[in-house]
């Protein structure tokens, strides 16, 4: 007699569903300076890096302009096109930012280097604070919170910008007069406005 058949254990196979990216928090912090000038932000993992370099100068407050990089583990990302760098040397071989997403790029790391401005060379250490689950409301990159202004541009970089501060700071140096003129009138590197930097932000999509 025909044995009776047996159900299959087998699983029934689950639809994909679709869903928004995993976010990244992100904690940002401009090196070689104190107190600390940081940001914290929530971006998406799909955000290619050259998108990612948008958010940034947004966050920092940079105005833009100048060669950057990023340095994740042992390979270099940037813009590409020799037009916008012809003074810059490949070497590191530099991978092209703009095929490159955060989530991939940086698989299991936590940390990594933005680099802005080879001449003042500003580094910025990036830390992946927390991987929060995926949420379809997060259209534009939001800050969280951050801590002191972003320095003026082109004003030497770390050695440069401390100088900066000493000077208008007080009446008496030969520099004051010249650079509060320099830099529009007043400086106060104290400040930070977030609901700016959000307003600024929200112009950005993912």
């Amino acid at each position: 007699m025909a044995q009776a058949r047996k159900s299959s254990s087998r699983k029934p196979t689950l639809r994909m569903v679709s869903s928004p990216e995993f976010v990244y928090q992100l904690r940002v912090e401009l090196l070689g300076l104190r107190p600390a000038i940081w940001r914290q932000i929530l971006v998406r993992g799909s955000v290619e890096l050259s998108r990612l370099h948008v958010i940034l100068l947004m966050t920092m407050g940079w105005d833009g302009g100048h060669v950057h990089e990023y340095v994740i583990g042992d390979k270099n990302y940037g813009e590409v096109d020799p037009l916008f760098r012809p003074d810059v040397p490949d070497d590191p071989p530099l991978l092209d930012e703009a095929k490159a997403t955060l989530a991939v790029v940086l698989g299991d790391r936590k940390l990594f280097t933005y680099i802005y401005d080879f001449g003042d060379n500003w580094q910025h250490r990036v830390k992946v604070e927390k991987i929060l689950p995926p949420d379809p409301d997060l259209r534009s990159p939001i800050c969280l919170a951050g801590r002191n202004a972003c320095p003026p541009e082109d004003v030497g970089g770390g050695p440069g910008y401390i100088e900066f501060l000493e000077a208008i700071a007080d009446p008496s140096h030969e520099d004051h007069e010249q650079l509060l003129e320099w830099c529009g009138g007043s400086f106060d590197p104290d400040a930070f406005d977030l609901a700016a930097v959000n307003e600024r932000l929200s112009e950005f999509e993912f």
